[in-house]
């Protein structure tokens, strides 16, 4: 039980900006049940969108406050995924054999930054006329456990990092109870869940032809990815 507190705790500090639960000590033991909570960790994330949205949306116009809600949304995360987003395209614009390097530059380059503009635009216009953001909650959930899915199931390309004490310590029990749990929260909304493997399926299609597996970054990439997808799904009226 102890090191499923400290599990969901380190997920708390990784995946948020949420100034509780600071912690930054991947001690052995932990790091798999931290991974276990990604999900939860989207869906209580994806709750505070919606409540905001519901005390919002008397005083504000709906489009004014989809582009608060899609702002908070930025910064709760803390532009975590983002960054992953920005890095894995710029890995996209050079050879195979340099990409892992771009993708580690503290530096972002010119493809990635115009590219992540363009997807921060289309987020914030998906959110600008979205009504449906009662299922907030499930789509931050559905991406979460995408990276679950991606770091027990798919290679592990970089040599160090946090990335690799998951993959090390992510056990298959853990990952049924992200399953059982993920599936209990989303079970109104199966075609979402089915949208979002099929997302993950192409994602892992690509990546693993290219690279060979996934990188942290990577990582970042497809619950951005997900999201984007998952959203426009619902506003043309699919995957429910």
């Amino acid at each position: 039980m102890k090191n499923f507190f400290k599990g969901f705790a380190l997920a708390v500090s990784m995946l948020t900006s949420i100034p509780f639960f600071k912690v930054h000590d991947f001690n052995k033991g932990i790091n798999g049940y931290a991974v276990l909570f990604y999900p939860l960790v989207g869906f209580l994330l994806g709750l505070i969108l919606w409540t905001t949205h519901s005390l919002l949306e008397v005083h504000i116009t709906d489009l004014h406050l989809g582009i608060i809600i899609f702002t908070l949304w930025v910064i709760l995360t803390g532009a975590l995924h983002l960054d992953g987003l920005s890095d894995t395209i710029d890995g996209l614009f050079v050879s195979k054999e340099r990409a892992l390097e771009v993708m580690k530059d503290p530096n972002t380059g010119g493809m990635g930054m115009i590219f992540t503009v363009t997807f921060l635009i289309l987020k914030a216009s998906s959110l600008a006329v979205f009504d449906a953001f009662y299922l907030l909650p499930v789509v931050l959930l559905l991406s979460r456990f995408n990276a679950v899915l991606a770091i027990y199931f798919f290679p592990y390309i970089s040599q160090n990092g946090m990335g690799t004490l998951a993959k090390e310590e992510l056990k298959g029990k853990q990952v049924l109870i992200a399953f059982i749990y993920v599936t209990l929260l989303s079970i109104s909304t199966l075609g979402l869940f089915v949208l979002s493997l099929l997302v993950l399926s192409l994602i892992k299609t690509f990546f693993i032809r290219r690279y060979g597996g996934f990188s942290g970054d990577i990582y970042g990439f497809t619950i951005e990815i997900t999201e984007l997808i998952l959203l426009n799904a619902i506003l043309l009226g699919l995957a429910l």
